[in-house]
């Protein structure tokens, strides 16, 4: 799935909604002594009340909200296991029969509890449902009837923590007195939900029962435990790991120093990649091949291929291994490089990073950024200064 492909079946979750139906809900309470489920329920979603579906539509938002490698992560299910998730979650697409989908939902949590332990009761919880997408008229189409719809069925999850109630002070208005206000009922929060998964993942038009998009509990941390033993998926690289492995990769090939024009330059190619192929489904990959193409390109001196399979195999023992574009260059027009001195840090976007240079100049070393504007610092217009010439120098000539 592409960040495409997520928001469209984000965005269909609010009520009134033609395209969207979720047939039932079913929830699960889960105390954290004993491991147990204290209260089940499955209803049918739309005999909810409206402010209900409101939430829990929030909740479903929630799961889904999130960059890919980093929140997200589109996994592949592991193949040759003893009593594949895979086949019980596609039968329980399938089936009609809500008790044979509660039975299977169930087979889901037990694997749940018996892989993590949680600090708070939970409330797990699943809906069935399916959700049309219009297929795209072409240009020239005038036609009046009406339009072809492709039909999505998918399972979603949500694993939610409770939290004790707010202790509250009251006034009460006909007494004339304050009063304590004592809720002993814990508060689910759904805004903010711990972890869930979609199934089966979509690509277009395309239903892909082979992958799960999993959501982990905090951006680049997923949980290998709940990915390899609850659903059964193979292990997956997060977006700051891809970053990381880049970077030693690039140590390793051409050693520590790099000056700031060749890291924008390579910063600025693969996110043309990026952007060339944002409408495909094929994420954009960058293998030894392709960086040494790329560190060649950006340099004086061209970079042997073997020498960038070499560091590979070095840094993550797999020359075969293939870096996701998008995972290598930070937030492409925001500000999110850091340049950290003693003396002052610095936040520039990566298209901006050829504006920054390290200069050095009789025996110190100066970080020199290019301005179009006068710069202020605290109110007052910098005076400019010119490399070599004292500021007395600089005042005469103002005068």
């Amino acid at each position: 799935m592409n960040k495409k492909d997520i928001a469209d079946i984000r965005k269909q979750f609010k009520r009134d909604n033609d395209l969207l139906h979720v047939q039932n809900i079913f929830n699960v309470y889960v105390m954290k002594e004993t491991k147990e489920i204290y209260h089940q329920i499955n209803r049918p979603f739309n005999i909810l009340a409206e402010d209900e579906q409101d939430l829990f539509f929030t909740n479903f938002k929630k799961t889904l909200t999130g960059q890919l490698d980093e929140k997200l992560f589109e996994l592949k299910f592991q193949s040759d296991t003893e009593d594949p998730v895979q086949l019980k979650l596609n039968e329980a697409l399938m089936t009609e029969d809500q008790s044979r989908f509660i039975e299977l939902m169930l087979e889901i949590v037990e694997r749940i509890l018996e892989a993590r332990e949680y600090d708070h009761d939970i409330v797990i919880s699943f809906i069935k449902g399916d959700y049309l997408k219009p297929q795209k008229k072409s240009d020239d189409d005038f036609s009046h009837q009406n339009d072809l719809v492709y039909d999505h069925q998918f399972i979603l999850c949500t694993i939610n923590k409770t939290q004790d109630p707010p202790k509250d002070l009251l006034f009460d208005y006909v007494e004339k007195t304050f009063k304590y206000q004592v809720i002993v009922d814990p508060v689910i929060n759904i805004k903010a939900p711990i972890g869930g998964f979609l199934f089966p993942c979509f690509t277009d038009k395309q239903a892909d029962v082979n992958h799960i998009l999993y959501t982990a509990p905090k951006a680049n941390e997923p949980d290998e435990v709940f990915i390899t033993d609850v659903l059964e998926a193979e292990e997956t690289v997060t977006q700051q790991e891809d970053k990381i492995i880049f970077e030693e990769i690039i140590r390793d090939t051409v050693g520590y120093k790099m000056d700031t024009q060749t890291l924008s330059s390579m910063y600025e190619d693969i996110n043309r990649l990026v952007e060339e192929n944002e409408d495909e489904d094929e994420i954009p990959t960058l293998d030894y091949k392709d960086i040494a193409e790329l560190l060649s390109s950006n340099s004086s001196t061209p970079i042997e291929a073997e020498r960038v399979k070499t560091a590979f195999q070095t840094v993550i023992d797999d020359e075969h291994y293939a870096l996701k574009a998008k995972n290598i260059v930070p937030k492409y027009k925001s500000k999110s490089i850091k340049i950290n001195t003693k003396v002052a840090d610095v936040k520039v976007s990566p298209e901006d990073l050829r504006y920054v240079k390290q200069m050095q100049m009789f025996g110190r070393r100066y970080l020199m950024i290019e301005v179009d504007e006068d710069t202020v610092v605290d109110g007052f217009t910098m005076i400019p200064e010119v490399f070599g010439e004292k500021k007395d120098d600089l005042a005469e000539d103002n005068e």
